[in-house]
């Protein structure tokens, strides 16, 4: 009984030194007294606004996909000498010429019969794939 009547008196003498300005558990406070107000925020003399009119469409630039790609990278950049000199040895292309690349009648370069192979695969999950070594 009385070991444990020492070890309560112990463990609150502990617990109210947290309590004092000055010792072990001593910590900075900040204080609540020094937090100034901030002033009213107020309308500048030269702000002119317009009411959008009914029907006209938004007074943003661009699309959304537009505005999306500034907000990623930042806009039109400037090309470097190295992007200028190859876009310049390059040539200029057609406007069209995505949707002329999938044509029947356009001409591409013969890779072999592997890429013929591979192209006229029937389509399936792969379930039944074989590998063939060539000889």
């Amino acid at each position: 009984m009385r070991k444990s009547t020492v070890a309560i008196s112990l463990v609150s003498l502990a617990s109210l030194t947290a309590c004092g300005s000055s010792g072990l558990f001593d910590r900075e406070r900040p204080d609540e007294f020094a937090v100034s107000r901030q002033p009213p925020l107020v309308i500048p003399p030269d702000f002119t606004l317009t009411p959008p009119q009914p029907g006209q469409p938004r007074p943003q630039t661009g699309g959304l996909q537009q505005q999306t790609l500034e907000a990623l990278f930042g806009g039109p950049q400037a090309r470097s000498v190295t992007e200028s000199a190859i876009v310049g040895q390059a040539g200029s292309s057609e406007a069209g010429i995505r949707s002329s690349v999938g044509d029947p009648e356009t001409f591409t370069v013969d890779k072999g019969s592997v890429t013929r192979d591979i192209i006229a695969a029937p389509e399936g999950d792969g379930q039944n794939a074989q590998a063939a070594t060539p000889e």
